[in-house]
């Protein structure tokens, strides 16, 4: 079996948020979504991440709490999705890799809402 490329995890992120609440959508507003296979070298550093194996992925952007304040030359929102670091993942669990985007996707959407790690656990285990 071929490792899944960077367009068919994009594909997949896209579909998952295609099936996220068309509500939950609107309150995104304009987001990208950037699959790489790692997470840069800067990044990874200002994270204070050791092995890029660590980072599925990362919101990029002024979460939705902050859009009030207007802001000149502002880039668009995003969430990068690492494919090796995903693939790795899949590999060591039992869930689908579908299912794997779709949970790094909504986690930074998560943040987008201005939720931290802390903030999404909590919410999981309530949840669950």
């Amino acid at each position: 079996m071929k490792a899944p490329t960077l367009e068919e995890i994009e594909t997949m992120a896209v579909a998952a948020y295609g099936e996220l609440p068309q509500e939950f959508r609107d309150l995104c507003g304009e987001i990208r979504f950037i699959v790489a296979d790692f997470a840069e070298d800067e990044v990874l550093a200002e994270l204070g991440i050791e092995s890029p194996f660590e980072l599925l992925g990362l919101f990029e952007g002024r979460p939705i709490g902050d859009m009030g304040v207007p802001v000149t030359g502002a880039m668009t929102n995003r969430i990068l999705l690492y494919r090796r670091p995903i693939l790795d993942y899949w590999a060591e669990h039992e869930d689908s890799l579908q299912e794997i985007v779709r949970h790094v996707l909504v986690h930074e959407i998560g943040h987008h809402f201005g939720l931290s790690d802390d903030d999404m656990e909590a919410l999981e285990a309530e949840a669950d």
